[in-house]
Formats: C-alpha cells, structure tokens, sequence
C-alpha cells in the first residue's frame, strides 16, 4: 500500500476522509468539525445551497485550505444530475463532482443505470467524475470502463450508520479496479472507517455520522484517528484467520519438569 497522498485525477488530498457539510446544528459546528476531522475536501450538495441568501454554508469553509467537491444529491433521473453537475461548475468554478443519481425516496439507494449513463456524458464534457454507486463489482467496473476518476461503492444506505455490511464485494472493488475507490455512504462510528481502510479502500467519504453525532466534533477527531489506524493495519498486513487456536509463545525449546 502506498504512503502518497490520495489522487483523483489532478487533484491531490493530503486527508483520505472526505465529509459533508449537511445536517449539522450549525455553521459555527460544521466549522469545528471540519477542522477536526483533517479532510481537504468537503462534499456540498448543490441543490441544497440557496446562492441568493446572505449566508450560506460556502462562507464557513476555507477554499485557500479546502477543496470543495460538489454533488448532485438530490437528484433522481441522468438529466437532473446532468444539469446540476452543469450548474456546479458554472458557480464553483471545478470540474470536479461527485455523481449521485438516486432510484427511489424510501431507500436513496443509487441508480446504477442513471448514473453509469450520466458519467459517460460528464466525462466527455471534461467533468472529474467521482461515481456514487451500489456495491456490485460489476457496476463499478463499467464506471472505471466509462471513465469516472473515481468509485464510490456504499457501505450501506445512506445515514444508516449501518457500516460496511458487503465487505466481500468492497474487497473484490478494490481489486478489480485501478482508479481510487472510496466508500460512501452508511458510516456510523470510528470503527467503520478503520474497517473500510482495512479493506484496502483509497477513502472515505461520510457525512451523518460525524454531523448527528452527540458530539460531531470529538467524532469527526475519532475518524480522522479511524482512517490512520486503518491505513496503519491494511499496510502492516494482519496475521491470517484461522478455525483454531496457535499457540503465541513457542513450545520448542521448553525445560520438561
């Protein structure tokens, strides 16, 4: 395993956590957690920013020190997320988005059809796509194929907190595929992100578990601490899973009484 920084296309992040700036209590929190958590670059759904306000979440983050990675959350067919990937350039100044088309409102899970066929037009147009996706292997392969600079396979649905519950299919992802792949979504706690990374992950990205933590600050510290601890084990290569027990001390050499 590598010790670079994460790249995606021509951007270079220092931090392999990337988070959101919704669903927090305020813009003085988000602010604090951010900082705490150590990412240089911080997703914003674009279809959630009123631009006409006085104050929005844009004027709490500090674009000298972070990357802003717009989104097209919220959107449910290729062409909405098409125009708001559009929009998002036009008002932040990047080509670079992370691609969200979302099947249905009861489980926001994504849209693989939708979005494999919106990457393909972005990626034409010059867009850095980072691909929001299901777990399947497959999916995520055809978006490498389509161009998508990066792979986003969920842990689990989005705000679950559910973790990572197909760890079979994240690893067969990051096997498969040469562009970064990065968990997202349904991260809940430290230990998801430590797991993620065990995997082999190039990321994380998360959003709720830090924001409706009883304390999104120390969370979004303890991820940060998870992502380390993770990237740590992944590279130090743990022992073997066995079905029975090894003895941790030697027996040969041992004095017979």
């Amino acid at each position: 395993m590598s010790d670079e920084p994460l790249k995606i296309g021509p951007y270079t992040f220092q931090s392999r956590l990337i988070v959101g700036t919704g669903k927090y209590a305020d813009f003085a929190t988000m602010e604090r957690a951010l900082a705490a958590s150590g990412a240089d670059c911080v997703t914003v759904a674009i279809r959630r920013v009123d631009f006409s306000a006085k104050e929005t979440l844009l004027d709490h983050i500090d674009r000298a020190r972070v990357t802003i990675l717009p989104n097209t959350a919220g959107c449910y067919t290729a062409e909405e997320a098409l125009r708001t990937a559009r929009l998002a350039r036009e008002l932040l100044d990047t080509p670079l988005i992370k691609l969200e088309v979302i099947a249905d409102q009861k489980t926001l899970l994504p849209d693989p059809v939708a979005t494999l066929e919106a990457a393909r037009v972005l990626v034409k147009e010059g867009f850095v796509v980072m691909a929001y996706t299901s777990d399947d292997p497959i999916v995520a392969r055809h978006l490498q194929e389509a161009g998508a600079a990066s792979v986003m396979p969920l842990g689990s649905a989005i705000g679950s907190g559910m973790g990572i519950l197909n760890r079979h299919n994240i690893r067969l992802i990051v096997d498969m595929l040469q562009v970064p792949v990065i968990v997202d979504a349904g991260v809940g706690t430290a230990s998801d992100v430590t797991i993620a990374f065990e995997l082999g992950v190039a990321g994380v990205l998360l959003n709720t578990g830090i924001a409706l933590a009883d304390d999104p600050v120390r969370m979004a510290r303890a991820m940060r601490l998870a992502a380390e601890s993770g990237r740590e084990a992944c590279a130090a290569g743990r022992i073997p899973m066995k079905p029975h027990a090894s003895a941790s001390s030697p027996m040969k050499g041992m004095v017979g009484g």
